[in-house]
């Protein structure tokens, strides 16, 4: 997510952790529009297996600025947590980025 794109459209990454919860790398996972992105499980654990992750973190912008998870954030987030747990390769955080700040499901426990 550039900073100079931060504000126009929507991207999804995933950021993958090593067992000490250092960043091995981070990937796109897609971009979108103004409203959403498609961000594909299979992806984003394609990505976190082929790392060697031991966990992820998932991470998109809201380019309307607003720091309210949606609905699809909330199932999305859910839905990572379900497939880490049985690949045990945990999610350890979802985060939603503005130019105003961020949000942190971890953070509200709502992971």
């Amino acid at each position: 997510m550039g900073a100079d794109r931060l504000e126009h459209i929507e991207e999804f990454v995933v950021i993958c952790l090593n067992r000490a919860n250092r960043m091995l790398g981070w990937a796109k996972i897609s971009s979108g529009g103004l409203s959403g992105t498609v961000a594909d499980p299979k992806v984003i654990f394609q990505i976190a297996l082929k790392s060697n992750a031991s966990s992820i973190i998932l991470a998109h912008n809201h380019p309307s600025g607003s720091l309210q998870s949606s609905e699809m954030d909330i199932r999305l987030t859910r839905k990572n947590k379900e497939a880490g747990l049985m690949l045990d390769l945990q999610a350890l955080d979802h985060i939603i980025l503005t130019t105003e700040g961020y949000y942190s499901f971890a953070e509200e426990g709502c992971l």
